[in-house]
């Protein structure tokens, strides 16, 4: 049966790359009936914080990605990785070495050889006892040679693979000591991750058969670039799919959207369910070639997939994002209210955090302005006080303050001065809503009310 895992480290806000290569795994062990198990790095008590792993709980459990096993954390496995770091010391595969960092640059440089570690502890028997690190005796002469599931055949000649560091001289397992045991310990079939993880592989590798187990297929996804073609990085890159979710992208949307950086289905669908992806995905499809993290054509799925969500949908995922605001008390009228305007709202944002901007006009008792649209379509406009004052009364005299009858008269008031009704919209929005750009006018003014709409239209007359 297959088995995969996928196995983060809580160093940073969840990162989009790693909930691609999560549902990558997610895909391959769902289409072949297998397992996918979910183990937690969290070796490195210098870096890893609390907050970060149950915010890569969270963030999975949003997107769809359940685990079948785990999480299993390596911080309560370190007797598994001493075991069989000692079953590697006993059998010479490892060795002891006292030799600090400094001293093994000083060598180097005074060698004029290439950095790295020398091997200089190689031969000297040293013990448990001498306090020093646990390092992998790589076998010289020699390469190791791998079937990618991305890249196809990989092979690295030994004399470019350090003897590596097993565990610190404090006693801490690294990585790849630790990757490797709990590999073999939960039956990992398959070890499908990141790119940045390739030159790890060959050690993993030589470790397994050190320690006589069989090994997994691996497979290494490309990284996720930037419009700059530069590794994203938190550093400069929004990057935490914990910002995406306080954006307003839903779930579906953005696993849709990451599945397809560096995969797509040989029909070249983009819009699929995650069953229909589930289907179609094919680990060796996966291109290696970086793919473009493009957060334009993100937003732009995303806007798709809440057009395609029922109203009363909408509705209830845009709500939260409402909340936030100290204009909205989510009573009955303005409820009944964003009901109404809903659809409308619905098919002119492309997140949801859009939503408030829109519908801020209507619930917002001290109406924000906007400067700039202000001093173009009122201020510098010779004509629009006295546009806004004829209005104004029209609009008084409206027997139902409905957008058919408000239409009427604001087209009515436009026919009579020989003028476009963009014309005559502009000034309009911008003194009853603040802006240039909103949802439709009157739909808007029929939410605001009459009374809003003249004492806001007086304020310029």
């Amino acid at each position: 049966m297959m088995k995969v895992r996928f196995a983060p480290s809580p160093t940073g806000y969840f990162h989009v790359g790693g909930a691609r290569t999560a549902f990558y795994n997610w895909m391959m062990a769902r289409k072949a009936g297998g397992s996918f198990v979910l183990r937690i790095e969290d070796t490195d008590a210098e870096r890893n914080r609390e907050e970060w792993v149950g915010g890569i709980l969270d963030a999975l459990s949003w997107l769809g990605v359940s685990w079948d096993e785990g999480p299993y954390r390596q911080s309560e496995r370190l007797g598994l990785y001493a075991g069989a770091a000692s079953r590697l010391y006993e059998a010479g595969a490892a060795y002891y070495c006292t030799c600090t960092r400094d001293e093994i640059d000083a060598r180097a440089k005074a060698s004029g050889g290439k950095a790295g570690y020398d091997r200089y502890c190689r031969d000297r028997g040293l013990g448990p006892d001498s306090g020093g690190a646990l390092r992998f005796k790589v076998p010289l002469p020699g390469a190791t040679t791998f079937v990618d599931l991305v890249r196809g055949e990989v092979t690295v000649d030994h004399e470019n693979i350090e003897d590596f560091v097993l565990v610190k001289g404090s006693g801490a397992p690294l990585f790849v000591l630790a990757n490797v045991v709990d590999d073999i310990d939960m039956g990992i079939t398959h070890v499908v991750r990141a790119e940045e993880h390739l030159p790890n592989t060959p050690k993993s590798i030589l470790v397994f058969k050190a320690l006589g187990a069989e090994l997994p297929a691996f497979g290494h996804v490309p990284v996720l670039v930037n419009e700059k073609r530069q590794k994203l990085s938190k550093r400069r890159d929004r990057v935490a799919v914990e910002d995406y979710r306080n954006l307003g992208y839903l779930a579906p949307a953005m696993i849709n959207y990451l599945a397809l950086l560096g995969w797509s289905p040989k029909d070249g669908r983009e819009f699929m369910t995650v069953e229909e992806m589930t289907e179609a995905f094919d680990i060796g499809a996966v291109g290696h070639s970086p793919s473009f993290f493009d957060e334009k054509k993100m937003a732009h799925f995303n806007g798709v997939y809440i057009r395609a969500l029922g109203d009363d949908a909408f509705v209830e995922a845009s709500l939260p994002f409402l909340a936030r605001n100290s204009w909205w008390a989510g009573d009955e009228g303005q409820s009944a209210a964003y009901g109404r305007l809903a659809p409308l709202v619905k098919e002119r944002v492309a997140v949801l955090s859009e939503v408030a901007e829109l519908v801020r006009p209507v619930f917002e008792d001290q109406l924000s302005l906007t400067e700039a649209d202000v001093e173009k379509e009122i201020v510098s406009n010779p004509t629009a006080a006295q546009t806004l004052s004829d209005v104004a009364k029209r609009l008084g005299e409206v027997p139902e303050f409905e957008p058919a009858a408000l239409e009427a008269a604001v087209r009515g008031y436009a026919e009579e001065r020989g003028l476009a009704l963009r014309k005559i919209q502009a000034p309009l929005r911008v003194a009853t809503t603040g802006s240039r750009v909103g949802l439709p006018l009157f739909e808007t003014w029929a939410e605001i009310g009459r009374d809003r709409v003249l004492e806001r239209l007086a304020r310029f007359c």
